[in-house]
């Protein structure tokens, strides 16, 4: 992670983050880098709502959402950060008030947006990292863009029906998005979650890896997913993992 100043922890952080203080791979200079990182999560939906809980608890003492979207019923059955009394509000507003209530000691802060090529940028600026709550390739093509023009690294988690992808891209020797999907599906040729169906736990599982990626990379410990992409099956219940390279020749980051 990019070196700041380490906050102190508080008095309600070391009892909220005692299991983390105990953990040598955590301990209280890995609780502070987390304090001190700075999140963005694009996406407040199914995969997001396992995302912003974890690094909420986590102790991710800065974490932003981007969502343009509000909760309908529909969503309840994987989008566990929302609720029925949040039904009609914008997701960002629903995850914040959610989020807030579950951690006080960190900052939430929503972004009330599409974020695409557009918005991209001034939404990312001053960011550490982004993790991936989508569930379209427009939105991930802009998230690669900006991770690339920023220098930090993209945590990509998707999902379909009972299957689930999870890798960490835009680091210094890594792949990029561009790497495995140079080109955007036509459109119409691939399913939406409402036309394919999803499993709602299976969002769960991918987020949750997504925030564990977020989690060492902050911290700085154990192996990241680069050059590696993990494939969950849920109807076998197995993990495969798939090597992956960065391509020389990548539009967006081949040199």
């Amino acid at each position: 992670m990019n070196p700041r100043e380490l906050p102190e922890l508080t008095s309600a952080e070391r009892m909220l983050y005692a299991r983390h203080l105990v953990l040598p791979q955590i301990g209280e200079e890995g609780q502070k880098r987390l304090k001190a990182a700075r999140v963005l999560l694009v996406g407040a939906g199914g995969l997001g709502s396992a995302i912003a809980l974890y690094l909420a608890g986590a102790g991710v003492g800065h974490l932003g959402i981007s969502d343009d979207d509000r909760v309908d019923l529909s969503n309840l059955q994987r989008q566990v950060v929302h609720g029925t009394s949040t039904i009609g509000v914008p997701k960002v507003a629903s995850a914040r008030q959610r989020l807030s209530d579950f951690n006080p000691e960190i900052e939430v802060i929503a972004h009330d947006e599409r974020f695409d090529r557009d918005s991209a940028s001034h939404i990312a600026a001053g960011y550490d990292l982004i993790v991936d709550g989508t569930d379209n390739f427009e939105t991930r093509y802009a998230i690669n863009a900006v991770c690339l023009d920023l220098g930090i690294p993209y945590v990509y988690g998707a999902i379909f029906r009972l299957d689930g992808q999870v890798t960490l891209l835009c680091t210094e020797d890594g792949p990029c998005y561009r790497c495995l999907f140079p080109e955007a599906p036509a459109s119409g040729s691939v399913m939406t979650g409402a036309e394919a169906g999803i499993l709602g736990a299976v969002p769960g599982t991918i987020g949750t890896l997504e925030a564990t990626e977020a989690i060492k990379w902050i911290v700085g410990i154990g192996e990241p997913l680069v050059g590696r992409l993990l494939v969950y099956d849920a109807a076998s219940m197995r993990f495969e993992e798939i090597a992956i390279e960065k391509n020389p020749d990548c539009a967006a980051c081949g040199v």
